[in-house]
């Protein structure tokens, strides 16, 4: 048992209003503002143009503006050289043409068309059923494990402290209305999987404090829980949210988006396994009862 104690549960009704009113946001920005979908979702056009040096992304974009080009989204693509423009423009065969026309004025050295692609609506509604039904299922699959692993009311907890931050993302991109692309997309079902994984270590914890200690309420166990794992769920965290934040400063345009929707995911994770998972154990009145394997029936010698 751990030397110290925190009294964690006592502050789980300021914990709930602040889950209710950060979800209440996230659910309103998403049905007022909806979500600003890339073209991976919405369908448009990919321009990829050679350079013979390394190109500067901010003049790129300057130049595309004045060229009446404001939806542009510019970024490397593998190499300084290579830039990779989305636009979200009907199909023109011509466009790729136009882009680097407009590209090559004042430019002293020679570009080059390597690609003009055209991403139909309906490979882009394709992705996002199929990205939404990906993201059903693996809460179903979560929810189904975790009830046979643990208990059902360790696995409601779970599912709560998931799609409580599953939520709290998307309303955080509603609400700044930054790009929601495939790659962020990627970033959510991985800030599932992080957010399962403290989730899992606590709720562990919980089960075998509830088996180990024989007086105490299910308040107290919870505290004892939560602090015998805290140090472990801080150190976590924090080395997580040192390398996305060197993605989000250095890893450039591309994945930008992804390392932004992981780093709220992961502080949000953090805050959702110690109070929405056991916050949600504490109102359904879990006890110890629920936690005792069940007693074997003593076999009958039936025989004479």
């Amino acid at each position: 048992m751990t030397n110290k104690l925190y009294n964690f549960m006592g502050l789980r009704k300021i914990a709930t209003v602040l889950s209710a009113i950060l979800l209440l946001i996230s659910i309103g920005s998403l049905a007022v503002n909806g979500l600003k979908l890339g073209l991976d979702f919405t369908g448009g056009s990919l321009v990829e143009v050679g350079y013979e040096q390394p190109a500067d992304l901010n003049h790129i974009r300057g130049q595309l503006e004045s060229a009446g080009y404001n939806d542009a989204v510019v970024q490397t693509f593998g190499s300084p050289t290579d830039i990779l423009i989305r636009l979200g423009q009907d199909h023109d065969p011509k466009l790729g043409d136009k882009v680097v026309s407009a590209l090559q004025d004042g430019e002293a050295q020679e570009l080059t068309l390597r690609r003009n692609e055209f991403v139909g609506a309906q490979v882009g509604e394709e992705l996002r059923e199929q990205g939404g039904m990906g993201m059903l299922l693996a809460l179903f699959m979560i929810m189904v494990y975790v009830a046979f692993r643990f208990q059902f009311k360790f696995s409601v907890g779970a599912v709560s402290a998931l799609a409580h931050d599953v939520l709290i993302v998307l309303g955080f991109f509603s609400l700044l209305q930054l790009d929601f692309d495939l790659t962020v997309l990627a970033a959510i079902l991985a800030v599932i999987g992080y957010s399962l994984n403290d989730t899992i270590v606590v709720a562990d914890r919980i089960r075998e404090n509830f088996r180990k200690v024989r007086k105490g309420t299910s308040t107290e166990i919870m505290n004892i829980s939560l602090s015998q794992t805290l140090g472990r769920t801080l150190v976590t965290s924090l080395t997580t949210m040192l390398v996305l934040v060197a993605l989000a400063v250095f890893g450039g345009e591309m994945i930008h988006g992804f390392a932004i929707a992981l780093l709220v995911g992961v502080v949000i994770g953090t805050y959702s396994s110690i109070y929405v998972a056991a916050n949600v154990l504490l109102m359904m009145n879990i006890c110890k009862e629920d936690l005792m394997p069940p007693e074997k029936e003593e076999e009958v010698d039936e025989r004479p």
